[in-house]
C-alpha cells in the first residue's frame, strides 16, 4: 500500500508528473465513470497549459509522493484569477490511497497557496457523484453555485460549479 501518511511528500510538479497526473486521473475516470481517452486528452491538455505557462505568484501544481510513485495530486490554475478567481484543477488521490489524508493536504496545499497570493475566490467545476470530495470541498467552505447536465467528456454528467470566497 505505500509509505504511512506520515511518510507522504507534498512537493511541486518534477519530471514525469505531467504524464503520471495524466495517466491516474484516465485511469480512474475510465475505470469508474466510463471516461475515454476524449477525457484523457482533456486532461492532458490542460495541465501542460498550466505548466507551459505557469506563473509561481499565480499557479501552482502539487503531487504526493509515497516513496514508490505519485499518488495524488492538485493544481491552480490562477492565469484567469482577476475576472472570475483562480481554479483548482486535477485534484485527485490514487484509488488506493484514498481515505489517508493526502487528498486533505493537497487540498489545504493549494488553498492556502490561493491565500498567501491573495486571491479570495477559488473555484472548481467537478460532476455529481464525487460525494468524497464534494464533502471535503464542503468542509473548506466550497459552496455549489452552478449544476447542470453535460456531455463533454463523452458520459453525461451533472456538471458542478463550486465556489470558495474568503
Amino acid at each position: 500500500m505505500g509509505a504511512p501518511h506520515s511518510a507522504i511528500r507534498i512537493e511541486c510538479c518534477r519530471p514525469g508528473a505531467v504524464g503520471a497526473v495524466v495517466r491516474m486521473h484516465g485511469e480512474y475516470y475510465a475505470k469508474h465513470w466510463g471516461f475515454g481517452p476524449v477525457f484523457e486528452c482533456r486532461v492532458a491538455r490542460g495541465l501542460a497549459d498550466i505548466v507551459e505557462r505557469a506563473d509561481a505568484a499565480r499557479d501552482g501544481f502539487w503531487i504526493a509522493d509515497d516513496g514508490t510513485g505519485i499518488v495524488g495530486s492538485v493544481a491552480i490554475d490562477g492565469h484567469a484569477a482577476g475576472e472570475e478567481g483562480a481554479r483548482l484543477r486535477f485534484f485527485l488521490v490514487d484509488e488506493g490511497r484514498q481515505g489517508c489524508g493526502i487528498g486533505r493536504r493537497l487540498l489545504d496545499e493549494a488553498l492556502a497557496f490561493c491565500d498567501r497570493g491573495g486571491r479570495p475566490r477559488v473555484f472548481l467545476w467537478t460532476f455529481a457523484g464525487l460525494d468524497t470530495a464534494r464533502a471535503l470541498y464542503e468542509s473548506r467552505g466550497f459552496r455549489l453555485v452552478d449544476e447542470h447536465a453535460d456531455t463533454q467528456w463523452g458520459m453525461p454528467v451533472r456538471e458542478q460549479k463550486f465556489v470558495r470566497e474568503r
